[in-house]
């Protein structure tokens, strides 16, 4: 945790002593001025199952009604909390995992053989690309969004990856939340809005049944003919 790096598509870091005194939100947790390599050891921390209580996967993915066939890329997947997941849902489809930390790639693909998942492809992304192979039905970004940089480019980008009808869900933290980055750091989904909006998207959903987190859902605005 020496190197100094620029994160973007991976999720935030929260601190040593955030993470060992309350539950544990992000993916992949990284920031500017830290590098989460060692991801054997950060496992034990982002997939405990106390985090659950709070992170609700399972009511998540039922929220995000996806088909058994879908095409999902979780960005900022880290060792896989969400994309091991996903990968029961869409049964016929595949999972992205897409995270800019090297020795998290290798995790998440070293975690789908040893489960036999074989729907799920760890992806080496960067900082302004998730560099998925194809064109995906949704993108999930949890704990995420806070921590892109150049986010207008980025998010005009991810729509050249989105299938007709495919959607983003951001899922981040509130600005009240007990658990999560700074609040400094932290952005206010009346900001997400307004950020997706002039990125070429529009609200089309959201849930709020997270205790720490908001839950929305957009769609790219159809261009006129």
């Amino acid at each position: 945790m020496v190197r100094t790096l620029k994160i973007v598509g991976t999720s935030f870091f929260l601190g040593y002593m955030a993470l060992m005194a309350g539950p544990v939100a992000a993916q992949s947790p990284a920031s500017h001025q830290h590098s989460f390599s060692g991801a054997d050891k950060w496992a034990h921390i982002f997939d405990d199952p106390k985090r659950d209580e709070r992170q609700k996967p399972h009511q998540v993915i039922q929220a995000l009604a996806l088909k058994p066939e879908a095409v999902v890329a979780d960005i900022g997947s880290g060792t896989g909390y969400f994309s091991v997941r996903l990968s029961n849902m869409v049964s016929k489809g595949r999972v992205y995992g897409v995270d800019v930390e090297p020795d998290m790639v290798r995790y998440l693909g070293e975690r789908a053989t040893r489960e036999k998942r074989a729907n799920i492809t760890a992806i080496a992304g960067t900082p302004d690309d998730p560099k998925l192979p194809e064109k995906v039905d949704l993108i999930l970004m949890v704990d995420v969004f806070h921590h892109i940089e150049n986010r207008a480019a980025y998010l005009r980008k991810l729509q050249s990856f989105l299938k007709p009808g495919g959607r983003i869900a951001i899922i981040d933290f509130r600005m009240e939340s007990r658990d999560g980055p700074p609040k400094a750091e932290r952005i206010a989904p009346e900001a997400v809005i307004a950020e997706l909006k002039g990125a070429g998207y529009a609200l089309s959903g959201q849930h709020g049944f997270l205790p720490d987190q908001y839950f929305l859902i957009f769609e790219p605005v159809a261009k006129a003919p």
